[in-house]
């Protein structure tokens, strides 16, 4: 039998219920994966709250590291003992185990932890796309991070910092701005959605930045495009305030022709080239400890109630693996 995580109405944490299921052999395609860490991301509170809408009922989070137990017809490259990653796209990594496709899936090197794996594949694969192949940061340029002592946050400035880049941070409390400059920082600001234009052209000489990464949404929806220099870019990505709407084109215009993308991970990592490619320089940033997996707390997975109710309430900094 094996133990999931199931919600049937969306809402609060309190809607995740543990139920047992006896999973059937891996279909055609599938592998059967036992999880050994299971990543928590904010992104599974918007399936759980129904920000981000899903087909009731649901399983919850995309991102796990685990062991193969048997693998379905037509599968190759993969066989049971090897060690696996997945960040998604499908539903329902908070589980003792599960079948899931084979293509979904990465094998980890021996010198990646599970823990790793988990608290690392899909923050760290974020941060790749979005500084890479989707801001494309180029050394010299001035970036700023949102949320820069949340897991995507920290391995984000550490990233930019490896590759020359200089970084303007906000963090939501005085208690989160140690952590944004042991990452890297060269400035950092405690706001959640005030004042940050303003400091920003402050220590850039009025000029602004060339690149915002946005993982807030909402509450720093203005103070990220007065932030960003004429013809620079907002990335978009995550909702942690709320999401944007009501953008106005006329509104970038006046701001300096600035550019707006919203950018979905899936999106980069669709091929298996585009898989593999982003996986690779994942694993080297985190070989080189150019970045890192601060694992800053873990919960056992049947908490994950209480642990999305911490992620949202803000006092988990880092990455947060749960543990079965």
């Amino acid at each position: 039998m094996a133990r999931i995580a199931r919600i049937e109405r969306t809402g609060g944490p309190e809607v995740i219920q543990w139920v047992d299921v006896d999973l059937p052999p891996p279909g055609p395609g599938e592998v059967r994966m036992r999880n050994t860490a299971v990543g928590l991301n904010f992104i599974d509170t918007y399936f759980r709250s129904g920000l981000y809408p899903v087909a009731l009922p649901s399983g919850l989070g995309g991102e796990a590291a685990g062991v193969v137990e048997a693998v379905g017809e037509g599968v190759s490259g993969l066989a049971p003992g090897d060690r696996v990653a997945t960040f998604g796209p499908a539903l329902g990594a908070y589980a003792s185990e599960r079948n899931v496709s084979a293509a979904s899936l990465f094998k980890l090197p021996a010198d990646i932890s599970d823990e790793t794996a988990a608290a690392a594949l899909l923050k760290g694969g974020t941060a790749e796309f979005l500084i890479e192949r989707c801001a494309r940061v180029q050394p010299g340029w001035t970036v700023l991070v949102h949320a820069a002592a949340g897991g995507v946050g920290q391995i984000a400035v550490r990233w930019l910092k490896a590759i020359g880049a200089r970084v303007i941070a906000t963090v939501g409390s005085e208690a989160k701005v140690a952590l944004a400059k042991e990452a890297g920082a060269d400035h950092v600001l405690v706001s959640r959605g005030e004042g940050v234009a303003a400091f920003v052209r402050e220590v850039t000489g009025g000029v602004g930045v060339d690149v915002v990464l946005d993982g807030v949404g909402k509450a720093m929806w203005k103070e990220s495009v007065a932030s960003t220099k004429r013809r620079g870019l907002v990335v978009s990505f995550g909702n942690a305030s709320g999401p944007v709407d009501g953008v106005h084109l006329g509104e970038l215009a006046r701001a300096g022709s600035i550019f707006v993308t919203r950018p979905t991970m899936f999106d980069y990592y669709v091929t298996p080239e585009e898989r593999a490619a982003g996986s690779e320089r994942l694993f080297e940033m985190l070989r080189t400890g150019a970045i890192r997996a601060d694992i800053n707390q873990s919960f056992a997975l049947e908490d994950a109630a209480e642990a999305h109710r911490a992620l949202e309430a803000g006092e988990t900094t880092g990455s947060t693996v749960l543990l079965p």
